[in-house]
């Protein structure tokens, strides 16, 4: 036991070194960027320049960073939504939530697979961080769709890109859009892709919107739990030999569902709620830099341009198909 212990030091220091730092400059840039960013860049950085760090003495704590601990930061991700807040903004950010998660996930598919010649797990794995919430969603369909590290890197990649871009845009496109605070929030929180990119996006027009827009996001993010569960169970009926050779349980999706409920129904003392999410922030920022680590630029060079035009097209129709949607449904 204490020599198993000792092989996963070295890597959970190096993890939990590279989540301090980003953590620490996300905290200095107010939270506009999600740590997960910082840290994958972090991870690269570290694993590009200093490649040895991935083996030996350093592979093991890594390798449990990336596997065990991220699953286990995806299952108490649940403890930032309860199901009080996702009833507050009623069944129209319902309706659209549904509409154009469901709609990007088959969008990715179709046209990653069909039109840009993409392997399956980057596909659903772009298509994830569109359509669910960021680079958290990219982690957690990760194992699930049995990816390889550059493969995620490069979808978390197109996170950041798009997802900035929409924290930019929409606070311009707001008076010209013709929606309500109520109907705007609604848009925002259905199509941007990270939290902390709704979050600001959100502030930059009005608190009113702010509010809608997170819970309404939050609302995204449950569905989660549901997407990994059914497209674990569509890739074994796809592809019979995941079954043979043992498909993965998201034994975490149903932690999270768990977890949610368990802060909606349970009198949890603020305090407690608090300091869990604050230690799952720091459980998925070492997953992800300890992703990094292990991810080599010119693996990413490989993959090619095409997740990133994917991600074009999918930021593409989020914002004009959410739009509508919204119109619809606000109307």
């Amino acid at each position: 036991m204490e020599h198993s212990i000792m092989k996963l030091i070295h890597g959970l220091a190096l993890a939990g070194l590279l989540a301090v730092l980003s953590v620490s400059l996300a905290e200095r840039m107010g939270g506009l960027v999600s740590p997960l960013i910082f840290a994958i860049l972090f991870g690269l950085a570290v694993g590009n320049l200093l490649p040895v760090i991935t083996q030996g003495k350093w592979h093991a704590g890594l390798e449990f960073c990336k596997k065990r601990l991220l699953r286990i930061g995806v299952a108490f991700y649940g403890i930032n939504i309860t199901l009080q807040q996702i009833a507050d903004v009623g069944a129209g950010a319902l309706l659209v939530d549904v509409l154009m998660l469901s709609s990007t996930l088959l969008l990715a598919w179709w046209l990653g697979r069909r039109w840009l010649g993409l392997d399956g797990p980057t596909a659903l794995l772009v298509g994830a961080g569109s359509a669910i919430c960021g680079a958290a969603a990219v982690l957690a369909t990760e194992p699930v769709v049995r990816a390889r590290p550059q493969q995620t890197a490069m979808a978390v990649g197109t996170v950041v890109v798009f997802g900035t871009l929409a924290m930019v845009i929409y606070p311009l496109l707001y008076p010209l859009l013709g929606l309500s605070p109520q109907a705007m929030g609604i848009y925002t929180g259905a199509t941007v892709h990270e939290v902390a990119q709704v979050v600001a996006a959100g502030s930059a027009m009005g608190d009113d919107v702010a509010q809608v827009a997170v819970i309404s996001k939050l609302t995204r993010v449950l569905m989660l739990a549901p997407v990994l569960v059914l497209l674990g169970w569509w890739l074994s009926r796809r592809e019979p030999d995941r079954t043979a050779s043992r498909a993965p349980l998201p034994w975490f999706a149903f932690g999270f569902v768990a977890v949610v409920i368990a802060n909606s129904l349970l009198p949890l003392p603020a305090g407690l709620v608090e300091q869990v999410r604050h230690i799952d922030t720091w459980a998925l920022t070492m997953a992800m830099a300890a992703l990094g680590t292990s991810t080599q630029l010119g693996a990413l060079r490989a993959v090619g341009i095409n997740p990133l035009l994917l991600a074009g097209m999918l930021f593409v129709h989020l914002c004009l198909g959410g739009l509508l949607v919204t119109h619809m449904v606000s109307a």
